[in-house]
């Protein structure tokens, strides 16, 4: 497989499952593993593709972002309400992310790992979606300063590859008795400052990794951040209405589905 046709399904994948509760992460983690390729060559392309799937979510709420930061800046209740709540759920995958971001790369070498997160996180689907009825869907600038910071100390289960950013959020939201659309749009907008800061550290972290070398040039990069984004665009959309009429066991089948063909792969096979 060329290196084209590789950053072009790699971003494709990225973009397909940044955002629905089937790690992102985990799918590449598995794809390196299943057709064999040098992931530290790809290292600067994952980091940039990220970045189109962030803008994704930009373009599909600019509305949104625009009116909440304009209100703002003029010290409206919701809008402030809004960045507070966006801020709350953000902080501990700050704070936590830099403390234990040694021992999280050193999981992201495993696909078992992967494998199993993937399906303990389906089952945790399962059982959430049994156990808890439906709740309001009210919007997040009127969760409850609790509730986003609850939300975000469950996103730091998502340090464990193949456990999923979005399926932690949403997890943490629909404990909480957060509405189905609430739970997945705070999901989306708590990916924007958490994958840039993300995003922030591997570069700080290696400052080489743009300085040329690696067998993966611009045009790879450029095709992969193009097919993320654009990809993570249909995504958005479509995911939101999906869950607010189907919830999210699917996903969760699939979770559980695609964990055992990992574990089969690379344990038993």
């Amino acid at each position: 497989m060329t290196t084209t046709i590789t950053a072009i399904l790699l971003g494709i994948l990225e973009g397909l499952t940044e955002f629905l509760p089937v790690s992102s992460t985990g799918h590449l983690i598995l794809a390196q593993g299943f057709f064999g390729y040098d992931p530290a060559q790809w290292s600067q392309f994952n980091v940039v593709i990220q970045l189109g799937a962030i803008l994704a979510v930009v373009v599909s709420y600019r509305a949104l972002f625009w009116q909440m930061g304009t209100g703002f800046l003029r010290w409206e209740p919701a809008s402030v309400r809004f960045v507070r709540n966006i801020v709350l759920g953000f902080l501990p995958a700050a704070i936590i992310g830099l403390l234990a971001k040694d021992a999280i790369e050193l999981m992201l070498g495993s696909p078992v790992v992967v494998a199993v997160a993937l399906i303990v996180g389906g089952i945790a689907i399962l059982v959430l979606e049994k156990i808890i009825p439906p709740g309001e869907d009210t919007g997040v600038a009127a969760l409850s300063w609790k509730v986003c910071l609850a939300i975000g100390l469950a996103q730091c289960l998502a340090m464990i590859p193949g456990t999923s950013r979005s399926a932690s959020s949403i997890l943490g939201a629909l404990a909480m008795g957060v509405g189905r659309k609430t739970a997945a749009e705070f999901s989306f907008f708590l990916a924007v400052p958490t994958m840039l800061g993300a995003a922030t550290v591997k570069i700080a972290d290696d400052p080489a990794m743009f300085a040329g070398g690696s067998l993966i040039g611009w045009d790879e990069i450029a095709l992969g951040f193009t097919a993320a984004f654009l990809t993570a665009l249909a995504v958005i959309r479509l995911f939101v209405a999906y869950v607010a009429r189907h919830g999210f066991s699917p996903f969760a089948w699939y979770r559980i589905a695609l964990g055992s063909v990992g574990l089969y792969w690379f344990v038993l096979a």
